[in-house]
């Protein structure tokens, strides 16, 4: 189904910035939000925890993208199914993806969790580069969302969503190591990466594969997620988390992190996503690596990790609008063909 009008629901950084961006590319934007708003699209105020509510606040619309946090998409993704209208969302967490994806078996609009960054844009450059292979060894995804100029010794500010960092820090993650499908712990497999000179350490976080694992089972030894930081954050967050039992208590390590490392405008977003596979029998390496930095959208200055992520989102919502994406059921981010992707009004912003 054809649309235009789509409702974005939270209009924090994220938010506000991809309902500009899907008015900039002719959509019909309203955002809502608990807390009032100006901005060049209109928008109403709501409470937006009230999920009685939410089939009737989202009754005006063909397609709702969620920003708010991962808790409640199971309710806004529940009415979006309720009215037949397509979904998005920027979730990491597995358990609301396993109820959406239930959702979308009888779903009339299509169901798209996952559209941010990771899982998201890595997702489907991982995908891309795995197909230029007549066959696929590994493909390894690795991000990094960090102050460009870091101090202390965490070497960090929370830019993204405590609730959703602590979550990839301490939650099990999905690997294929040998060929085998298994869930290993957060905060292991150390590794050391280098982007454009700058040295970070990788090491396992959960979530940032989607459903890629499930996808590649079968065709690929070895698949996994890693978040990129500053050399010597991950064995000062093990302290915090383990030795400090802060695991026991993830609202308030949330909060003391946050605390600790607010957010900064100066930040980078680094992507490091790499394949390996056989062409014409000869074994070769792709590599997909970038460092993005601030940019003026609007005539104001946005965050790395604001514009790419919603950017990556609005990228899937316009190729859904033009026909080039399914228009029911579930949208693997890992089936998003990359240069469609790159050709759309604001997909051009990673090119």
């Amino acid at each position: 189904m054809s649309f235009s009008k789509i409702a974005v629901l939270g209009l924090g950084k994220v938010g506000h910035l991809a309902a500009e961006l899907l008015a900039e590319a002719g959509f019909d934007v309203t955002g809502i939000d608990a807390r009032p708003h100006a901005g060049r699209f209109p928008s109403r105020q709501a409470d937006l925890g009230d999920l009685n509510g939410m089939e009737a606040l989202l009754k005006p619309y063909q397609a709702v993208l969620s920003c708010l946090p991962y808790a409640l998409n199971k309710g806004v993704s529940g009415a979006a199914h309720a009215l037949g209208m397509h979904y998005f969302d920027l979730t990491e967490d597995v358990p609301t993806t396993r109820h959406i994806r239930e959702l979308a078996k009888t779903s009339r609009g299509l169901m798209a969790p996952q559209c941010g960054l990771a899982p998201g844009l890595v997702g489907i450059i991982g995908a891309d580069l795995a197909a230029q292979f007549e066959r696929v060894r590994s493909i390894r995804l690795r991000v990094g969302a960090l102050p460009q100029n870091p101090t202390g010794l965490l070497g960090y500010a929370f830019n993204w969503s405590p609730e959703g960092v602590v979550n990839e820090y301490l939650n099990d993650c999905e690997v294929i190591e040998e060929g085998q499908q298994k869930t290993v712990s957060a905060m292991e497999w150390l590794e050391t990466v280098y982007v454009n000179g700058t040295r970070l350490e990788a090491f396992t976080t959960s979530g940032g594969l989607g459903t890629m694992c499930e996808t590649y089972a079968g065709r690929i030894e070895n698949l996994d997620y890693k978040t990129m930081r500053y050399p010597g954050h991950v064995e000062l967050m093990n302290f915090f988390f383990h030795e400090l039992l802060m695991r026991e208590n993830r609202a308030e390590a949330g909060r003391i992190l946050t605390n600790a490392k607010p957010p900064v405008e100066d930040d980078v977003v680094y992507l490091h996503v790499a394949a390996e596979g056989w062409q014409a029998g000869q074994l070769r390496r792709k590599e997909y690596v970038r460092a993005y930095r601030p940019i003026s959208i609007g005539g104001r200055a946005r965050t790395a990790i604001a514009w790419t992520t919603s950017a990556s989102v609005v990228s899937v919502i316009e190729m859904v609008r033009a026909g080039a994406l399914p228009q029911q059921g579930f949208l693997k981010q890992e089936e998003i063909p990359f240069a469609p992707y790159l050709a759309t009004r604001t997909g051009a912003l990673f090119a």
